[in-house]
């Protein structure tokens, strides 16, 4: 890479923006959610460049506690509903001084809204909710929220039009 990147700091809702937010249930209660591993892949790329990475998500389930511990991101807030995941990130940017301006953001219903109306960066899957496409300055992705919109979105910030790379990363 040989610009800088405008962020320093990338952030993911999960349930509807890093899956489908489909929940799924065996017959012997178990709750299970898909991911898609184009946005794991995404999320290391950005690590190599230095970006700090992390999930902020309004339930609290040992699912999402795995997936970060596989990815091994550099932060995850869980239970955290409304004003919650702004608050949060305002503590993550003055851990690491940084401020919202260069925090990017991606989630798709009403509990991300704060947060993304005060993100210096922020983006929606294609099938978020009408009151989250109407915040001003967000970018709509063409993607679906579990079918690799994140991984579009950090494209955004990794990759120009002629420049396209590839770097070797961990299993996702």
């Amino acid at each position: 890479m040989n610009r800088p990147l405008p962020i320093k700091l990338f952030l993911t809702d999960v349930d509807g923006t890093l899956t489908d937010g489909g929940m799924y249930y065996s017959a012997q209660g178990d709750v299970m959610k898909k991911f898609n591993t184009r946005d794991g892949m995404g999320l290391q790329l950005l690590m190599k460049e230095g970006v700090k990475t992390g999930i902020i998500t309004s339930e609290d389930t040992e699912i999402v506690h795995r997936r970060f511990l596989k990815l091994g991101l550099d932060f995850l807030v869980q239970g955290k509903r409304y004003g919650g995941k702004l608050a949060a990130t305002e503590e993550i940017c003055r851990s690491l001084g940084i401020s919202l301006d260069e925090v990017a953001y991606i989630g798709d219903d009403v509990n991300c809204a704060p947060l993304l109306e005060a993100a210096g960066f922020k983006a929606c899957p294609a099938d978020a909710m009408p009151q989250v496409k109407a915040i001003p300055g967000i970018h709509v992705m063409s993607l679906r929220g579990g079918e690799g919109c994140v991984r579009e979105w950090i494209n955004h910030f990794l990759l120009d039009a002629d420049d396209y790379f590839c770097k070797e990363v961990t299993d996702v």
